[in-house]
C-alpha cells in the first residue's frame, strides 16, 4: 500500500495535458525496463479528455503502442459500439489513432457478446482473461498493471464500486457484475479492489468543484465502504491528479505541495 500524493493543476485543460504527458512517460519507462507496459483505462469526462490529449501529444510517438496491454477498470454493460461504453469512447479518443496490437486490447464484455445479456458470465470471462495474462511474478490472478487510471464520482465511487454496494466487500474475485448502480446504466462490470491494488501505480483523476467533497473524504482517512476512492491505491504509488476546483477542499496536509 502506498500513501496518496495530490498534484494540483490550474484547470481541467492543464490537468488533461499534464496527465497525458505523465502517462506517456510512465509507459515509456515501463517498456524500457521490461519490454512491455500495461494500463487500465477509465471513462468519464476528464478520463476521456486525458486520452484525447494523449492522442495529440508529441510524446505519444515515444510509446511503442504494439507493446502495450490495454485494460478497462469498469464498463457499462451495453451493446458493443454503444456510445456510452467506455471502450467506445476510448477508441474514438485514443486507440483509433495509435495502432495498438488488437490482441493486446482487452475490452470488457458487451451485453450482445458471446455471453449474451448475462453480466455475471461477462465478469467471469474478463477475470479469466486477466488470469491468462498474469505472470508468475505478478500479484494474484491479474497482471501487475503499470498504471491504473480511475475517475472519481461526486459520491466518491471509483470504477463501478459505489458506496455501500456489495462489490466493495469482494476480496477474492478480480471482476464482478454490478447491479442497481445508482448512476445509470444500473448494470455494469467492474474490477474489484484486489485487482485495482495489484497495479504498481494508481492515479485518481478529478476535475470540477462537484468532486471536491469526494476528494476531501478520500484523502481524510475515510473508510472505503462509505468512500470507495479511499480504498484505491497502488503498490508503489498513489496519485490524486486534480484541477484547482476539485482540490478546493483538500485536507491541510495535501493543500500546499504539488501545485502546478
Amino acid at each position: 500500500m502506498s500513501a496518496p500524493t495530490a498534484v494540483v493543476h490550474r484547470d481541467s485543460s492543464a490537468l488533461a495535458k499534464a496527465t497525458a504527458a505523465r502517462i506517456a512517460t510512465r509507459l515509456v519507462d515501463a517498456q524500457s525496463a521490461q519490454g512491455r507496459a500495461s494500463i487500465v483505462l477509465t471513462g468519464g469526462g476528464i478520463g476521456i479528455a486525458v486520452l484525447a490529449e494523449l492522442a495529440r501529444a508529441p510524446a505519444r510517438d515515444a510509446v511503442d503502442w504494439r507493446r502495450l496491454d490495454v485494460w478497462w477498470g469498469d464498463e457499462r454493460f451495453l451493446p458493443e459500439g454503444d456510445s456510452e461504453r467506455n471502450e467506445t469512447q476510448a477508441r474514438s479518443a485514443l486507440l483509433d489513432h495509435v495502432s495498438p496490437d488488437p490482441e493486446r486490447v482487452h475490452p470488457m464484455p458487451a451485453s450482445d457478446g458471446p455471453d449474451g445479456d448475462d453480466p455475471e458470465r461477462g465478469a467471469e470471462r474478463y477475470a479469466a482473461e486477466l488470469a491468462r495474462a498474469a505472470r508468475p511474478e505478478d500479484h494474484g490472478p491479474v497482471p501487475s498493471f503499470d498504471v491504473c487510471l480511475l475517475g472519481i464520482g461526486p459520491d466518491s465511487h471509483v470504477a463501478s464500486l459505489f458506496p455501500e454496494q456489495p462489490a466493495l466487500y469482494e476480496d477474492e474475485r478480480s471482476v464482478v457484475a454490478v447491479h442497481g448502480a445508482p448512476k445509470p446504466p444500473p448494470t455494469r462490470i467492474s474490477l474489484t479492489f484486489p485487482a485495482i491494488r495489484s497495479a504498481r501505480e494508481v492515479w485518481v483523476i478529478a476535475s470540477g468543484e462537484g468532486k471536491a467533497d469526494a476528494v476531501r473524504l478520500a484523502l481524510s482517512g475515510a473508510g472505503p465502504t462509505q468512500v470507495p476512492a479511499a480504498g484505491a491505491y497502488g503498490r508503489a504509488r498513489t496519485l490524486f491528479l486534480l484541477d484547482r476546483d476539485a482540490a478546493a477542499r483538500l485536507p491541510q496536509e495535501f493543500a500546499a505541495p504539488g501545485q502546478l
